[in-house]
C-alpha cells in the first residue's frame, strides 16, 4: 500500500525534542504493519513555527533521517527505484514531502531541499504563504509571481506537486503553467462532501488529464459532515473513480491520531492503520483485482516514476 500523505514528520520532531530516540521504530507495527510499503512523510509547518519555518522544516528532515536510520525496517528513499530496492529488501519506502511551502524561501532554498531528499512538494497549507492562497484564505489569491517560480523550479528538479489545500484560484493557475502530471495527495470528492479542501468534479478531472493522481483522505469532516463511517470513505474512491477512472484515484489517508491536542475524532473504521484490511475487502467488492491494485499503490507510483523518476 502506497499512503500518499502522512504527518509523521511532526511527531519525530516533537518526540526527539524531548530526547526519545527510534520514534518510528516504536511504533512501527501500528504505524505501518504489514500493509503500508511505501509512504510520503510530509514536513508541515505548525502555525506557532511559521516565524522560523525554515529552522523548523531543516530541524525536522534531519531528526526524520536520523530516527530512520536508527530502524533497519526504513528507508528514505529519492527514485521509484530507490523504493523498489526498499521494498525488495522488505524495508518500508518513506518519501519526504513538504506540506505547505512556507520554508521556500528562495529557489536556491527549494534545491537545498530537493538534495536533502524532497520529493513532494504541497504548495500551500490551508493558509496564504508566499507561493499562494490555502483554502481557508479569506481572498481567493492565485499563485504569486514566486510561486510560477516555484513550481517551475520543482518541475525542473523533479519534485512533484501536490495541489491539496491549495485554493481554486492556485489550482488553476499551477495548472496554467506546468504541463508535468500533478497530485491530489490528500483530498475527497466536493460533489460528497462539501468541504473547501475536497475537489470539484473539474478539478478532479483536471488532474486526471494530466495523468495526475489523487489520494482519498481518512479526515473525518472530509468524508462526511453527518457519519465519517468507512463506507463512505469508500463512496468517495468510488465517485472518483466512475468520474476519472481507477488509474488517476489513490490513497491519501492523512491519519494524525498520534498528534499533540487532535480532537480524536476519526472515520469509523478507519480510525488507524489497523482499519486497512477491512478497506481492502471493501475495495475488493467493488472492484477488480487489478483496480485494486492499482489504487492502492501502483497509481502513485505511476506518477512518482513520471515526475521524479
Amino acid at each position: 500500500m502506497f499512503d500518499a500523505h502522512s504527518d509523521l514528520p511532526t511527531l519525530v520532531w516533537e518526540e526527539r525534542a524531548k530526547g526519545k530516540t527510534r520514534v518510528l521504530e516504536s511504533h512501527f507495527e501500528e504505524f505501518f504493519g504489514d500493509y503500508v510499503k511505501a509512504r510520503v512523510a510530509s514536513v508541515w509547518t505548525p502555525t506557532d513555527k511559521r516565524p522560523l519555518a525554515l529552522r523548523y522544516a531543516l530541524e525536522a528532515i534531519a531528526r526524520l533521517k536520523n530516527d530512520v536510520a536508527e530502524s533497519s525496517r526504513l528507508e528514505i528513499v529519492t527514485s521509484v527505484e530507490g523504493m523498489k530496492g526498499a521494498i525488495g529488501e522488505g524495508r518500508v519506502a518513506l518519501w519526504v514531502g513538504m506540506e505547505g511551502g512556507e520554508p521556500i524561501e528562495s529557489l536556491d532554498v527549494l534545491e537545498i531541499f530537493y538534495n536533502l531528499g524532497l520529493r513532494v512538494l504541497t504548495l500551500t497549507w490551508s493558509l496564504r504563504n508566499q507561493i499562494g492562497d490555502g483554502v481557508f484564505e479569506r481572498t481567493n489569491g492565485g499563485l504569486t509571481n514566486f510561486g510560477v517560480e516555484v513550481v517551475g523550479k520543482a518541475e525542473e528538479l523533479g519534485i512533484l506537486i501536490d495541489l491539496s489545500h491549495i485554493n481554486e484560484a492556485g489550482f488553476w493557475d499551477t495548472l496554467d503553467v506546468t504541463s508535468f502530471p500533478v497530485i491530489a495527495s490528500h483530498s475527497n470528492a466536493k460533489a460528497l462532501c462539501d468541504n473547501p479542501r475536497n475537489l470539484t468534479d473539474e478539478q478532479l478531472k483536471a488532474i486526471a488529464e494530466r495523468n495526475g493522481v489523487v489520494g482519498a483522505v481518512a479526515i473525518p469532516s472530509f468524508v462526511d459532515k453527518e457519519k465519517p463511517t468507512i463506507e463512505k470513505y469508500v463512496e468517495h474512491i468510488g465517485y472518483m473513480v466512475d468520474l476519472v477512472g481507477y488509474k488517476h484515484v489513490g490513497l491519501g489517508f492523512d491519519f494524525v491520531y498520534y498528534l499533540k491536542g487532535w480532537s480524536g475524532k476519526s472515520v469509523k473504521g478507519l480510525e488507524n492503520e489497523a482499519g486497512i484490511p477491512r478497506l481492502i475487502e471493501l475495495l475488493q467488492e467493488r472492484f477488480s483485482e487489478k483496480e485494486v491494485e492499482a489504487i492502492t499503490f501502483g497509481n502513485f507510483r505511476r506518477v512518482f516514476e513520471d515526475v521524479v523518476g
